[in-house]
């Protein structure tokens, strides 16, 4: 092989790796700073890009946890939302209070907010768009809401989280959409007033507010 026809191969060969590393820096996505407000009943985590960004300081463990949090994380867009909602349950059983006159089933409830910190510009918030799957479901025959023994007597639905369920990359179209519930039906309270909700904000929750105990629930905002 001729001396000039190897370095021509080797200067093609210098320049596609150059123009190969400009592309990938020119369409790297640019990560910018988001503010999320939510509200539950009666804990949440909230992810971001698969990334677990924040959760509700109050443990899941805690009877009547009512508060609103605000979490600031770093990501960039398309942003992947996904948030885990539980109502407090005492076991498997769905029921609240056992044990106690006031034992019954309980119910849930979630809204949430997303802006970009810096500008302000409002980029997603809770509604009936979201896809939601919930895993644990209970009781599933309420007339055992009267047990003395309701961890036997009540029944449940449970399954684990799906692998890389709040992952950019995963499918949620099988998801069913979550269902807007009004604030007198989700009983709002504590802290929930202390927020200024966009009016596209809803309460959210599976199709059953008092059955379904622990959900996911996933958006993609694309920031346009």
């Amino acid at each position: 092989m001729k001396k000039s026809r190897v370095l021509g191969l080797l200067l093609v060969a210098v320049l596609s790796v150059g123009t190969t590393t400009v592309a990938s820096a020119a369409t790297k996505a640019k990560t910018l700073s988001f503010t999320a407000e939510v509200w539950a009943d009666n804990w949440f985590a909230l992810y971001a890009n698969g990334k677990k960004v924040g959760e509700d300081s109050v443990p899941i463990t805690t009877e009547r946890s009512f508060n609103s949090e605000v979490i600031t994380f770093t990501a960039s867009y398309p942003l992947t939302l996904g948030l885990v909602a539980k109502d407090y349950i005492a076991n498997d059983s769905g029921l609240e209070y056992i044990g106690s006159p006031r034992q019954q089933i309980g119910d849930g409830g979630i809204i949430a907010q997303v802006r970009e910190s810096k500008s302000g510009k409002f980029v997603a918030a809770t509604g009936p768009k979201w896809r939601t799957l919930v895993i644990h479901k209970a009781p599933l025959n309420q007339e055992c809401v009267t047990s003395s023994n309701p961890t036997m007597d009540c029944k449940f639905e449970k399954s684990a989280e799906p692998k890389g369920w709040s992952a950019s990359t995963f499918k949620d179209t099988k998801w069913p959409l979550a269902t807007v519930y009004t604030e007198e039906a989700v009983g709002v309270k504590d802290g929930y007033n202390s927020i200024k909700w966009n009016s596209s904000a809803k309460l959210i929750w599976g199709s059953d507010l008092k059955l379904d105990n622990t959900i996911l629930m996933r958006y993609i905002a694309t920031g346009k």
